[in-house]
């Protein structure tokens, strides 16, 4: 396949850029960086930023970095925890459209939105799935999941895979292509995962999860090369061209992800999926770039999930 000068993520910024900004909550904006990204997505008509947080150490970080505190919204918060749970207030209110991640905890925030009486969830499991752009690779490529559901059991695995293919939908891929990782590439009960990934297959069969081909259990080099799939006798459409790559359990997940991004110099884009809105989790190591990624692909959930009702 001919490969494009273009990253996945430029597509990404240019679609969500042609819409009106969506209000985002932002807990804790407290750091350089986080407030760039925030003044640039507002400019690139993706975001319209609520900062929520200490209004004295937002300004003082915003007078650090040259931006105008003025130009944004903001919203105060004496600390990140109530930071967190002023912002995740605002969606539920319907003051703000999307949540994202300031400078603080993944733990501090992802608390406030699985509260049980006061938070974002749904009947959908919550998972997180690293939108990544690859040298070499011929489109955006989804890791899930990996920094949220640590042992997964089948079910939850059914509503990561939903979410993820949610996701990809909205990115304008219209039969999400999704290989199920495993160690090998065969069913062995020694194996829970492979047992596991061929329930997944059959439920797509049964129509329980909908809207992708799914394939598995696959080995990481089945599922990423078709030769290598040709060699060991695996016929499948998968191969070689997956939207979605499934890891078994969070350690899989994260370590692959973490490969691809230190290893093979891959952007990874974070957000986390099946709560009411989408939610934008960066890194603090993250680029603008990156962070400005997440946006654009937090957005277009939410304009497909809007679409879809």
């Amino acid at each position: 396949m001919p490969q494009s000068n273009e990253s996945p993520y430029d597509r990404v910024l240019a679609t969500a850029g042609t819409s009106p900004p969506m209000a985002a909550a932002i807990a804790h904006p407290c750091e350089k960086s986080v407030l760039e990204a925030a003044q640039e997505a507002a400019r690139l008509n993706l975001l319209r930023p609520i900062l929520v947080g200490p209004i004295d150490k937002i300004k003082i970080t915003a007078d650090q970095a040259g931006i105008d505190p003025g130009s944004m919204e903001i919203v105060d918060a004496p600390h990140s925890h109530a930071a967190a749970e002023q912002a995740v207030r605002l969606v539920r209110s319907g003051n703000a459209d999307l949540l994202m991640k300031g400078s603080l905890h993944t733990d501090e925030l992802m608390s406030a939105v699985v509260d049980k009486a006061q938070g974002l969830r749904t009947e959908r499991r919550i998972s997180h799935a690293f939108v990544m752009a690859l040298p070499g690779y011929h489109k955006a490529l989804v890791v899930t999941d990996a920094a949220i559901n640590i042992f997964p059991k089948l079910e939850d695995k059914a509503d990561i895979l939903r979410n993820a293919i949610d996701l990809v939908r909205a990115l304008n891929v219209a039969r999400p292509k999704v290989a199920i990782l495993s160690a090998v590439e065969t069913v062995t009960s020694r194996i829970p995962s492979t047992i596991e990934a061929a329930a997944l297959c059959k439920m797509a069969e049964r129509k329980q999860i909908e809207g992708a081909r799914l394939d598995g259990p696959l080995a990481f080099d089945n599922a990423i090369s078709k030769e290598a799939a040709e060699v060991k006798g695996i016929e499948s459409d998968v191969a070689g061209d997956p939207d979605i790559l499934l890891a078994p359990d969070l350690e899989a997940g994260n370590i692959l992800a973490k490969q691809l991004a230190f290893l093979l110099h891959a952007d990874a884009a974070g957000i986390v999926l099946g709560a009411r809105v989408p939610i934008i989790l960066t890194s603090r190591a993250d680029s603008v770039r990156i962070k400005l990624a997440s946006c654009a692909v937090a957005k277009l959930v939410m304009l497909a999930g809007r679409a879809a009702r």
